[in-house]
């Protein structure tokens, strides 16, 4: 398996084989839409990170530097539907790790995860602690998307300065996906 990061825009690489990986695990979940993912790349605010397997983008992750804090946001993880439950995940997940702390120079990183206890969101809840995550206890509800929230966060060296409270890691959270959509 190979791994990527792409801090420009490419579009060729998003249309042929980035969107349908996005879509299929995104679309009516709250998908950005592509335009504010471009925009996202135009602020130099993301990076795209692909894992790539006989020469085919077979998972995605979109993620961003969390303004004010040491911390790497995982925005978007997904995994293709035909390359599910091979460990795909794990392995573009331990590429960031080591990414974010050799090529971003980041001490920690930060997810946000739907707070509602179905078996998707405990099993998705499972791989994040699985990948070395610790939930927090607060819930944000935002005002513009019906489900609530949870924050987890991953210290990837002992001196960051990450919070663990989850309601301090939303600020930074709410800071990021405004700075997505200004502008755009």
């Amino acid at each position: 398996m190979e791994f990527k990061t792409i801090n420009q825009w490419d579009e060729q690489l998003w249309n042929d084989q980035v969107s349908r990986i996005y879509h299929q695990a995104f679309d009516g979940k709250g998908a950005k839409p592509d335009k504010i993912i471009r925009n996202m790349f135009r602020k130099r605010i993301c990076n795209l990170h692909v894992g790539i397997v006989e020469s085919q983008v077979a998972a995605m992750s979109l993620t961003g530097n969390l303004e004010g804090s040491d911390a790497l946001i995982i925005d978007y993880l997904a995994v293709d539907k035909e390359w599910q439950h091979r460990g795909i995940g794990m392995k573009l997940m331990n590429y960031i790790h080591e990414w974010a702390i050799t090529e971003a120079h980041l001490k920690s990183m930060v997810i946000e995860v739907e707070s509602e206890e179905t078996p998707e969101t405990v099993a998705r809840n499972h791989f994040w602690e699985k990948c070395g995550f610790t939930l927090t206890k607060y819930v944000h509800e935002y005002i513009w998307v019906p489900e609530s929230y949870r924050a987890m966060y991953l210290k990837l060296v002992p001196d960051t300065n990450i919070s663990e409270d989850g309601k301090e890691l939303f600020k930074y959270i709410e800071r990021f996906h405004k700075a997505s959509y200004q502008g755009s």
